[in-house]
This record gives structure tokens, sequence and C-alpha cells, in this order.
């Protein structure tokens, strides 16, 4: 399924006339190797996040750099129910495993929420359906086409996983 997540995203991207790079590399498995491989800052990594709050699963994306913050999450969603999705819900969901899954809820019918801080960058990087390919894009193209909700949802980290 992660071809068919790729070419669908791809052909979405080219009808809705969106410029992207896609790359080709080793498998990665962490944000660092990510950030690494690509040759680009931890921050501009588009980190998607598959959970469940409340009774209903969404998406975040958060720069690779931070993690969830779990308290303002619940609050936002107004929920006392918030957990990460397991790598099977994740799989049956998206098709992918985690660490591959790129920031689109919207190709697999999930809501989407971005922190506000991937704005920092011009240009954001993600895993496309797989572990070894990247795309690169505007960070204003991505919300144009997704149409996140836009919130602080991410807190700093010290260990870039």
């Amino acid at each position: 399924m992660s071809d068919s997540v790729l070419s669908r995203l791809a052909h979405s991207l080219c009808n809705a006339g969106i410029p992207f790079t896609q790359t080709q590399h080793r498998p990665v498995y962490t944000s660092a190797e990510a950030a690494e491989v690509r040759g680009v800052s931890l921050h501009s990594g588009a980190k998607a996040l598959i959970v469940k709050g409340g009774e209903n699963f969404l998406m975040v994306v958060l720069p690779a750099d931070l993690s969830l913050d779990s308290h303002v999450l619940r609050t936002l969603l107004g929920t006392k129910k918030l957990r990460f999705a397991t790598k099977e819900e994740v799989l049956e969901r998206t098709g992918l495993t985690p660490g591959s899954i790129p920031p689109f809820g919207s190709l697999f019918n999930l809501p989407t929420y971005c922190d506000e801080r991937l704005a920092d960058n011009e240009r954001i990087n993600f895993n496309a359906g797989d572990h070894s390919v990247s795309i690169q894009m505007n960070f204003v193209d991505y919300v144009a086409y997704e149409t996140p909700r836009i919130a602080k949802v991410g807190k700093g980290m010290s260990n870039g996983e």
C-alpha cells in the first residue's frame, strides 16, 4: 500500500499544481536519521503522528525536534482520553508503518492538526509512504493543500527522535 500512498500523494499534489521534490535515500527510522540523510535541519522535518483523542483518530504534525504536548492537545480536543495509536492501528488506518506516514491526514480520512512552529520553515521535509522516500515542499503550499488546524501542540525535546 505504501506505493499507492506515494502515488496518490504525488498525483494529487501535481493535479493541484503544487511543486515538490521527491528523493530516494537509504531507509531511515528516526527523525534524526531522516534529517541527516536529507541534509536538512531536524526542525524542518514534518513528523506525522496518529493519535486517538476520545473515540476518534486524528493526525498531529510536528516539527521533528518537538514532541507532542498531550495536555495541550487533550484541552484542544476537549477530551481527557488521549493516546498514541498502536502500530496495528496505524497500519489499519494508513496501510503504513510509523515513521513512513506523510503529514496529510486527508489521505487517510483523518483530521489534521499542525504545530504552528512548523511555519518556521520555508520548506518542510517528510517521508512519503516509505522509509526511503522523502518529499520536500513549501510549508505555505502544504497548509494551502491540507488545511490543517494550526495550534501549538508540541513541546521541546532533547533526543531528536
